[in-house]
């Protein structure tokens, strides 16, 4: 299995990304970088735009090619159908549910098999909830100190709804664009993948 152990502030600097966004509270003490002032060509801003939906999503290349091929099969417009797409992936309804403050941590409690979807135990983080789906966290994992001082601190989306007291929360309706956390131009994205 394939993972992404690059340095979180190291890579947030290189695409322009505050680390609050992913969770981490930590600055870079360092300054612009040393070739700041050229200018990108349109290539290196259309694959700047699909690394940054790759890193914050925690993402490989290729299930992030399969997710666009996807998005672009289904009606609509593929963009949005995309990032619907990593939004509802279950790591990171689990992070934007509060149950983990970072995404990475959410992708940790979704492997370790302590978060029931529909009252199954689901550990695959790529598991695509849908509208309905209630997403819990299994009654032995309810003690843990971590999920239970991420719940207190959680600030849930409109397409969400938290029940704090029972650790579960439900999909309310599929997100849109406006319920992103941080600013991406999903066009960018489409367009680098219809070259």
């Amino acid at each position: 299995m394939a993972r992404n152990r690059q340095p979180v502030l190291k890579k947030c600097r290189a695409l322009g990304i505050d680390p609050t966004v992913l969770g981490v509270n930590k600055t870079s003490n360092r300054g612009p970088r040393a070739n700041a002032n050229k200018k990108p060509t349109e290539y290196a801003i259309q694959l700047k735009e699909k690394q940054k939906a790759k890193f914050i999503y925690n993402v490989m290349e290729k299930q992030f090619r399969k997710l666009y091929e996807e998005a672009t099969r289904k009606d609509g417009v593929t963009g949005l159908n995309l990032i619907q797409y990593l939004e509802r992936r279950l790591e990171n309804v689990v992070y934007r549910l509060g149950f983990a403050k970072t995404r990475r941590q959410a992708r940790q409690i979704v492997s370790h098999g302590h978060v029931a979807v529909n009252g199954r135990r689901v550990n695959i983080a790529s598991f695509r909830v849908k509208a309905g789906d209630v997403i819990s966290v299994i009654e032995n994992s309810k003690n843990i100190d971590l999920i239970k001082t991420a719940v207190a601190d959680s600030n849930v989306p409109a397409w969400l709804i938290l029940d704090r007291a029972a650790f579960s929360g439900s999909v309310v309706q599929n997100p849109t664009k406006d319920d992103i956390d941080f600013d991406l131009n999903e066009a960018l994205i489409v367009e680098f993948y219809s070259r």
